[in-house]
């Protein structure tokens, strides 16, 4: 009975590996892609903060969903693990999908503070949301995640399974095992970033809401207002969104639940669903830009149509003559 539920959430594993997984992969690597060439295209974009935090967190997104998401499909879904054949591959991945997750969730939580800085109502916090900052911000935050992500490449290794002898990756050292559970998952991925947006996007809802009486050029406010918009939807999904996938970490670290083999399955099948709400994270931004701003369509659309489409066939007409 136990082999029988055992191969029936196995297959269900699977299913959700193809059938979910494979589409928030490709949706995702293309939705990021545009908002890297909008983000890149307008000079509104390029000279505001909260908009370079956001094409920053599109870079490392598609980082993320490449050396994350993508090895685990393949994985869970056709039962081919590349990380037990390279030693190197193994230490990669795992330090890659780290760094990428950690400058991605940071930029997040600098997007959601900078919009409340940008809405505040004094100067004095106002001067905190300009582009110089963000840029070094993004740099510093960059090498702290860079350099605290090196003990994944020195604990994880091949180590043989004692069910089936198989190498697999794995981390070597018991107390980087709990940080890499406790602190980095569930805290730094998890908890920390929700809190910070949970804080920051209500302040900035509070701020966003009292915009039209204060005295600034109509451009910046209609940008502030279509920014803030953005962030905090984004916000109110990525809750949801991250929130999960931390909870059944900590109750899979929970051995009296994981004894029964049934139970174990069950989180494990869980925990594969919730991974996916997970990388939804890094997936999801275009579409929830392109669905809750009219004025991002627009963009959207000038940029691909007016600007690259006419820019590719100026090229087309003049190559002839050349």
């Amino acid at each position: 009975m136990a082999t029988t539920t055992s191969s029936i959430y196995a297959s269900y594993t699977q299913q959700v590996a193809i059938y979910v997984g494979f589409p928030v992969l490709i949706a995702g690597i293309i939705g990021e892609t545009l908002n890297i060439i909008v983000f890149m295209s307008l000079h509104t974009f390029r000279q505001n903060s909260c908009a370079f935090y956001l094409l920053i967190m599109s870079c490392v997104n598609i980082g993320q969903l490449l050396t994350g998401l993508f090895p685990l499909i393949v994985m869970t879904g056709f039962g081919i693990d590349w990380t037990t054949d390279s030693l190197f591959y193994c230490k990669f991945r795992q330090y890659c999908r780290q760094v990428c997750a950690l400058i991605s969730l940071s930029c997040f939580c600098f997007a959601t503070t900078d919009q409340f800085l940008a809405t505040c109502f004094r100067p004095y916090f106002q001067k905190w949301s300009n582009i110089k900052i963000a840029r070094r911000l993004c740099i510093i935050t960059s090498v702290i995640w860079i350099l605290h992500g090196i003990p994944c490449l020195i604990y994880f290794s091949l180590i043989p399974s004692s069910a089936t002898a198989r190498p697999s990756c794995t981390i070597t050292n018991q107390v980087f095992s709990k940080y890499y559970t406790y602190c980095y998952t569930a805290v730094f991925t998890g908890y920390l970033p929700v809190s910070v947006v949970a804080l920051f996007g209500t302040l900035a809802y509070y701020n966003v809401q009292r915009i039209e009486y204060r005295t600034r050029p109509l451009v910046r406010r209609e940008l502030d207002k279509q920014l803030t918009v953005m962030v905090l939807i984004l916000d109110i999904y990525n809750i949801i969104a991250l929130l999960p996938y931390p909870v059944i970490l900590v109750l899979i670290s929970v051995t009296t639940i994981t004894k029964n083999p049934i139970i174990a399955q069950q989180i494990s099948f869980v925990s594969s669903l919730t991974s996916y709400t997970y990388f939804s994270y890094f997936a999801c931004p275009f579409y929830i830009y392109i669905c809750t701003s009219e004025r991002f369509r627009r963009q959207l659309f000038h940029v691909l149509f007016k600007i690259h489409l006419e820019r590719w066939r100026r090229r087309k007409v003049v190559a002839p003559l050349t």
